[in-house]
């Protein structure tokens, strides 16, 4: 089932995430699935929990887009449940990114080039994987989204002031997608 994505402004993005039990979320694969749909839709290659309304630290990501550029993520699709950042390591990079919660806004983003991640994956199995490159790249904005941030939070000050009325009028509902999305500033009888 395809969900509504959560825009720019909800309070819900900025919170950070609640580790979850297996016994409180005993259809947890059906939930991930479902994520899998809505991120599809979108045409996205990551979607975390509080994209969807909830604040849980569940993320899912296909890296295998970026196969051409990287080989080895032909069947790159996995389910992050709890996950931790235990180390990051390597050249700071940047890459252009966005974020379906930010439809329309695209912006370079620096990064470590390798992480060390503990996480369980859809049958509760735990993990301790060590990722590198594109992968590397969208675990990290995934789990940036379950703590609380958005990549606009690591753009300088004066590009995020640059950038305030785009964001403003996203919250708002002004802007063109192509998915379901919940506008916290909409105003009603839109």
């Amino acid at each position: 089932m395809k969900l509504p994505i959560i825009a720019y402004g909800d309070p819900v993005l900025k919170r950070k995430a609640t580790a979850i039990e297996p016994a409180e979320y005993p259809h947890i694969k059906q939930l991930c699935g479902d994520m899998f749909e809505t991120m599809y839709a979108a045409r996205g290659v990551g979607l975390a929990a509080p994209q969807i309304g909830l604040s849980m630290r569940l993320f899912v990501i296909d890296a295998s887009v970026f196969d051409d550029e990287e080989p080895g993520l032909k069947d790159f699709k996995k389910v992050f449940i709890n996950a931790c950042i235990e180390e990051e390591s390597g050249e700071e990079w940047s890459f252009n990114e966005g974020c379906l919660s930010i439809p329309d806004i695209r912006e370079d983003v620096t990064r470590k080039s390798t992480i060390r991640m503990s996480y369980y994956d859809e049958n509760w199995k735990h993990h301790d994987e060590t990722f590198s490159g594109m992968a590397a790249r969208i675990i990290q904005h995934e789990y940036d989204h379950i703590e609380g941030k958005l990549f606009t939070d690591r753009l300088s000050p004066l590009r995020k002031r640059m950038l305030e009325k785009r964001l403003t009028d996203i919250s708002k509902g002004i802007v063109d997608v192509e998915y379901k999305m919940k506008f916290p500033a909409a105003k009603k009888g839109r």
